[in-house]
């Protein structure tokens, strides 16, 4: 069975959408199934990834509101053992949508469930907010993933998302485990970096993966030109960020890590 992993922090720019698209080419690259599912009507892991959202003919949003199967929706993309299922700007009117359907907290989750055993892992990538969407990724999956960036205001409003998590563990998703806090953006030679950094791991402590994503102008280029950082430049510290990240997970979750 897939391990769903849901990306979220309602801060925007904190990394998030990175992380889903270099973590998802980076386990890929490491020989396990990944699927990247764009829950946000921004779209940005679509295009991040290289799909043009004018030419999708069925997106999440399909999916979620008209009951199409989540195969017709998930797309191959150019690096190898990684799909897609994408989103466009039709997400927008999800959340409305929805609120009228019986359990609508579950409805990605129905979706989810009929695809999980084809996948070892299932990135959500979440819109920046605590919304209806959200709340689905939240219910669908087995754990959370929380990028922090190691910037002033990084902890400003974790307490408000960490609060949502208690909710949904205690009534939608008992099972939902935060995966770990990720520091993302970080400049070493910063003090307000270094600073950020301890004050996360003074909080959280165990909590914390020991990767940080580092501040890095060719993992900032990559999505403009629709690839992740280890197809766009694979020497750069990117793209060895996220692939220590991703052997970091697979070991936390007691995989072999294949050395590449």
């Amino acid at each position: 069975m897939g391990r769903i992993i849901a990306i979220a922090n309602q801060k925007g720019g904190v990394g998030k959408t990175t992380t889903v698209i270099n973590l998802a080419a980076s386990l890929a690259a490491l020989e396990k199934k990944v699927l990247i599912v764009d829950a946000d009507p921004q779209a940005n892991a679509t295009s991040g990834i290289g799909i043009d959202t004018r030419q999708i003919r069925c997106t999440v949003y399909d999916c979620l509101i008209d009951g199409k199967e989540p195969t017709e929706a998930i797309l191959s993309c150019e690096v190898e053992n990684l799909s897609l299922m994408p989103s466009n700007i039709d997400l927008v009117g999800a959340e409305i949508e929805m609120l009228d359907r019986p359990e609508r907290e579950k409805i990605l989750k129905g979706v989810l469930k009929k695809i999980e055993n084809d996948y070892d892992y299932i990135l959500i990538d979440c819109s920046p907010s605590l919304g209806l969407l959200t709340v689905n990724a939240l219910s669908a999956a087995h754990s959370v993933m929380i990028p922090v960036q190691c910037e002033y205001f990084a902890l400003e409003g974790l307490g408000k998302l960490l609060n949502t998590i208690k909710i949904i563990q205690n009534n939608l998703n008992k099972d939902l485990e935060i995966e770990g806090f990720l520091l993302t953006m970080y400049d070493s030679r910063l003090r307000l970096s270094n600073q950020v950094a301890e004050e996360v791991n003074k909080h959280f402590q165990q909590m914390v993966f020991k990767t940080i994503i580092q501040r890095n102008v060719k993992l900032s280029e990559a999505p403009s030109f629709g690839q992740p950082a280890i197809l766009y430049d694979a020497d750069s510290r990117g793209t060895v960020n996220y692939l220590n990240l991703a052997k970091e997970l697979m070991e936390k979750h007691e995989v072999t890590v294949k050395q590449l």
